[in-house]
C-alpha cells in the first residue's frame, strides 16, 4: 500500500542517541500480561526478551537509566476507568504487577506505577526524567497499540525525542502492530530495531526512521 497523502507530508528524521540524555522506558513487561496465570496474557512475549535484554544491558553499560513501568490498580475502587473497558487486572501489591524475572529488573533502578494506559499520565515519570536531564526516551514493551502507544504520545507531547525498537514490542495482533508503528514513525518518533539502538548506545551514531508499510 502506498503512503497515504496526509502522512506523506513528513520530514526525514534522525536521532543521535546520547546516553547522558537518554533513558530506556520498559512498559508493562509484567506477569499479568506475560506469564501463565496472568489475567490478560499476550502470547509470544518470549520473543521480545532477547532484544529487550540487549537494549537494557547496552543502556546500563552506557550509563543511561532504565525505568520500569508497572500497570497497577488499587483494590476496592468505586470505579476504575480502565475497568469500564477492560477485565479487572493488575491488582496493586500482587504477583501480577511484578516485572517478569526474565528481564532482571533491579531494585536500584527506577520503578513507576501507572493507573492508566500512559506511563506519563498523573505519574512522576516526567519530573523524574527532567530531574535526570533526559530528553530522549527509548520506549518498548506491551502492548504496542495501547500502553506503549499512549506512552509514546505523551512523551512526544512533553517534548521528548522518542525511539521505539519494533522488535522489543508486541501488539494485540499483526494489524495493530503495523498500524501503530506506522503512526509512531510518521507522527510521533522514530521506529527502528534493537540492534540499531544497541549500536547507538554503545558506539554512537545516528538512528534513522524505518519505513513502515502504510
Amino acid at each position: 500500500m502506498s503512503l497515504d497523502v496526509f502522512s506523506s507530508h513528513r520530514n526525514v528524521e534522525r536521532i543521535a542517541l546520547d546516553p547522558q540524555r537518554a533513558a530506556v522506558i520498559v512498559v508493562d513487561m509484567i506477569n499479568e500480561f506475560c506469564k501463565p496465570g496472568g489475567k490478560m496474557v499476550l502470547p509470544g512475549y518470549e520473543t521480545l526478551v532477547p532484544p529487550q535484554l540487549a537494549v537494557i544491558e547496552a543502556a546500563r553499560k552506557a550509563g543511561a537509566p532504565v525505568i520500569w513501568v508497572h500497570d497497577s490498580h488499587r483494590k476496592n475502587m468505586r470505579r476504575d476507568r480502565e475497568f469500564l473497558k477492560r477485565t479487572p487486572h493488575c491488582e496493586a501489591g500482587t504477583w501480577a504487577v511484578e516485572i517478569i524475572d526474565d528481564l532482571g529488573a533491579r531494585d536500584d533502578e527506577i520503578h513507576v506505577d501507572k493507573h492508566r494506559y500512559s506511563s506519563f499520565f498523573q505519574t512522576d515519570l516526567d519530573v523524574t526524567l527532567k530531574d535526570m536531564m533526559v530528553d530522549q526516551v527509548i520506549v518498548f514493551g506491551v502492548v504496542t497499540n495501547i500502553c506503549v502507544r499512549s506512552t509514546v504520545h505523551d512523551a512526544f507531547f512533553n517534548g521528548y525525542e522518542v525511539v521505539v525498537p519494533h522488535d522489543c514490542c508486541a501488539a494485540t495482533g499483526p494489524r495493530e502492530q503495523e498500524s501503530t508503528l506506522y503512526d509512531i514513525s510518521t507522527h510521533f518518533g522514530i521506529v527502528t530495531d534493537a540492534k540499531s539502538v544497541v549500536a547507538a548506545l554503545s558506539k554512537g551514531g545516528v538512528i534513522e526512521n524505518m519505513d513502515i508499510a502504510a
